[in-house]
């Protein structure tokens, strides 16, 4: 009898459950994205001569980018702000007066000039997604003997992706 009413219970279970005869469907749910390029700066160290006293004074400053993997970038540098200032002659303003001729180049040797022109005269890399440091060389030539004071100049920099 007790096997009876057990079986009977677990009949009536199945039958009354709503889950027993519950039918499925199913669809595909569509995930994306899209991941531009993109390029951004990190640290910025300045070209800092220290004191000239019009030997030939050589200085470094790096930059700092982080691209996307596999976004090929140029860093370009353009010719500042000193009156007068080209690409491969900029010009550092004095105060009081006077200016203050200086190179930047993409190489220790000195002898690649940093322009602003890509791919031409431009740093030409490709992103790895980590941060990436380039080295800007700069050199002020000997035989300058400018006025006493501060002398500076502001360098552009721009990126291109």
């Amino acid at each position: 009898m007790f096997r009876a009413q057990t079986v009977f219970l677990v009949l009536l279970i199945l039958f009354f459950n709503p889950v027993a005869f519950a039918a499925t469907v199913t669809a595909n749910l569509p995930v994306n994205a899209t991941v531009n390029a993109t390029c951004v700066f990190g640290n910025i160290t300045s070209v800092n001569f220290g004191n000239y006293s019009g030997v030939q004074n050589d200085a470094t400053g790096s930059i700092e980018v982080t691209c996307n993997n596999g976004t090929a970038y140029n860093i370009g540098l353009n010719a500042g702000t000193g009156s007068g200032a080209t690409i491969t002659n900029r010009v550092m303003t004095g105060t009081p007066s006077g200016t203050l001729t200086y190179q930047l180049y993409q190489n220790a040797g000195r002898t690649t000039n940093w322009g602003n022109t890509p791919p031409t005269d431009t740093v030409n890399l490709t992103g790895s997604g980590t941060a990436q440091l380039s080295t800007v060389y700069g050199r002020i030539p000997a035989g300058t003997v400018p006025p006493t004071g501060s002398y500076n100049d502001t360098v552009l920099i721009t990126v291109t992706y």
